[in-house]
């Protein structure tokens, strides 16, 4: 029989196991602590680049917003988040009709900001910001039109 197998051998290895996680507690006790006094700290407070915050929609040289009306995003959605609204146009010179986007809509208070509409796009034309302030008192501000 070995030591482990008996009864001293039982409690020594659980006094062990607990002075294991109150070192743990001990450090954390007397570690120095750091509060964020948010509202007042706001010109110093500083979020990470990768935060996930809200969609945009950057625009390039000419100002516009480099969406091509794919809906790769809107597919890539798990809870359909996202909804476009397009229209046809023909282009006078070459007489070819394409897609535009007449609407993107977005709803931050369902999203689960998983980035997986952001990682779909071919031309990087939605991007997360890290604006994280997003409070509102009515559900119907979190839908916001993002080509506008």
């Amino acid at each position: 029989m070995r030591i482990k197998d008996t009864y001293i051998g039982i409690v020594a290895t659980t006094v062990a196991s607990l002075l294991t996680g109150l070192k743990t507690t001990v450090v954390e006790f007397f570690r120095p602590k750091v509060t964020e006094q948010y509202p007042e700290n706001r010109a110093t407070l500083h979020i990470p680049e990768r935060h996930r915050a809200r969609l945009y929609m950057p625009l390039d040289e000419e100002g516009r917003n480099r969406c091509i009306a794919c809906r790769l995003c809107e597919n890539a959605c798990p809870n359909g988040t996202i909804s476009i609204t397009t229209s046809t146009i023909t282009d006078e010179a070459t007489g070819k009709s394409r897609k535009v986007l007449a609407e993107y809509s977005y709803d931050l208070g369902s999203c689960t900001f998983c980035q997986l509409c952001v990682n779909a796009c071919p031309k990087d034309a939605i991007r997360f910001n890290n604006d994280f302030e997003n409070a509102v008192f009515d559900r119907s501000k979190l839908v916001l039109k993002l080509n506008r």
